[in-house]
């Protein structure tokens, strides 16, 4: 068993790594949102261009035939 001033001094160092991590944790500034971050972040790259122009070029290939279209 632990006697009293073993506690203390252990008590004592649990109390100093609690305030130097609290401290490191305030200093740290808020995170930002991350969707904001990485909005528009690559939009304007080729792949990135070329990834939407074939996911428009696949909806409209998935899309139903409509049957008015076909008599006209």
């Amino acid at each position: 068993m632990l006697d009293e001033t073993t506690l203390e001094r252990r008590l004592v160092i649990l109390e100093q790594a609690v305030s130097d991590l609290q401290r490191k944790v305030d200093s740290k500034p808020a995170p930002e949102n991350w969707l904001q971050k990485l909005i528009g972040s690559i939009s304007d790259e080729a792949a990135f261009l070329e990834v939407l122009e074939y996911g428009r070029t696949f909806r409209q290939t998935d899309k139903p035939i409509d049957e008015n279209d076909e008599q006209s």
